[in-house]
């Protein structure tokens, strides 16, 4: 079968990679063509766009590139009607995913949606497009379920596919003594930054995380580099700070680290599942008054994935004023020095890991995806 696949940034290159090579297992024709990255093109097919030329994030810098997003708009239509697949497969990215739902659907392409848009905390009213526009929806936390359970449409849970990429990682028994030789890193313990993957959210947080490093001289600081961002970029934010840089090592990086500061979003998770104690830092762009609306908007008590899954606050998380210097020294101090503060987070961990049922997910959604085909 031909299978057309769209995503928009780093997360949704791994968790379509993964699910690419299960759906290969299922399907021993299986033939793709993708808006992604290099995880999805390791898995072979044709890629059209690369997500780094295809992320725009924020009001503004969507309008500075209105001429580019519309291009991008027609270039998929054409290419998706020339390609004709048995299915339009979308991973998460709603701005562009849920017009091409639209467009696939008035042209008679089955739709399947693989990572629900977070809908349940912003726009909830872009439910309605989905149940017009897309045929299964496949969902990996369960609270998702419920949400769409309430608005009369049904779901398929098939647990977190984040399980899978850290359960089948590569180096996961390395040293830390062979990690820090092969990047070029001291012996000092590691406190990891991951300020995001794209450039607005990068130029926001990094500055504030880095005002913290002076203050832990007996740690060294390292980035998780974001594939898609150069080197000249990163050192033009950081401005000549003590710190270092490794790309395409995320999760070698949090194996190694003694404690973690995360950008909200799946970073969290991540991190979390591989039982590294973090702080999650959150900025907004567009100063108080922009925050403030958004705040008003949002539908969820807690912004990183940890707490959401949970309900309940597993880790501290430092939101727009709260983001500074001194709050994350605190954080930090807690979560390096307090045992019985640390101990509790790692519990909490534990639990987090089994509430989301355990590795496997990507063979059972490509499993679902095929019967759903052959149907």
């Amino acid at each position: 079968m031909k299978y057309y696949i769209i995503t928009g940034e780093a997360s949704g290159d791994l968790h379509a990679s993964n699910l690419m090579k299960e759906l290969k297992n299922e399907d021993t024709q299986a033939e793709f063509r993708f808006w992604g990255g290099d995880l999805m093109q390791a898995q072979g097919g044709e890629m059209v766009k690369h997500y780094r030329e295809t992320a725009f994030m924020g009001f503004v810098t969507v309008l500075k590139n209105l001429k580019t997003i519309r291009a991008n708009f027609t270039l998929c239509e054409t290419d998706l009607l020339a390609f004709a697949p048995d299915v339009l497969i979308l991973v998460d990215y709603p701005g562009f995913n849920l017009r091409m739902a639209a467009f696939a659907k008035k042209h008679g392409i089955r739709v399947h949606y693989y990572i629900s848009p977070k809908i349940w905390a912003w726009k909830e009213s872009r439910v309605k497009k989905i149940k017009a526009h897309v045929d299964r929806m496949f969902t990996i936390f369960p609270f998702e379920t419920e949400f769409y359970k309430k608005h009369n449409y049904e779901v398929s849970f098939g647990g977190n596919p984040l399980l899978d990429a850290i359960e089948d990682r590569d180096n996961k028994d390395e040293s830390f003594d062979h990690f820090a030789e092969r990047n070029q890193l001291s012996q000092k313990p590691i406190i990891a930054l991951l300020a995001g993957s794209r450039k607005q959210e990068i130029e926001r947080i990094l500055p504030v995380m880095l005002q913290v490093v002076d203050r832990f001289p007996d740690y060294q600081f390292v980035v998780a580099a974001a594939p898609s961002i150069t080197k000249e970029f990163y050192a033009s934010v950081s401005k000549g700070s003590k710190l270092s840089f490794v790309y395409n090592q995320t999760y070698d990086l949090l194996q190694q680290s003694k404690a973690a500061l995360v950008a909200s979003g799946t970073a969290t998770l991540e991190t979390a599942l591989l039982r590294i104690p973090q702080v999650v830092c959150y900025l907004t762009g567009g100063g108080k008054l922009l925050f403030t609306i958004g705040k008003r908007l949002l539908k969820v008590k807690y912004i990183s994935l940890v707490n959401l899954v949970m309900d309940k606050l597993i880790v501290k998380e430092l939101i727009q004023h709260t983001c500074n210097k001194e709050m994350i020294t605190e954080e930090l101090n807690q979560i390096l020095f307090k045992e019985d503060y640390r101990s509790e987070m790692l519990h909490n961990y534990q639990l987090l890991n089994e509430h989301l049922g355990g590795a496997g997910a990507s063979a059972r959604f490509a499993k679902m995806i095929y019967n759903d085909l052959q149907r």
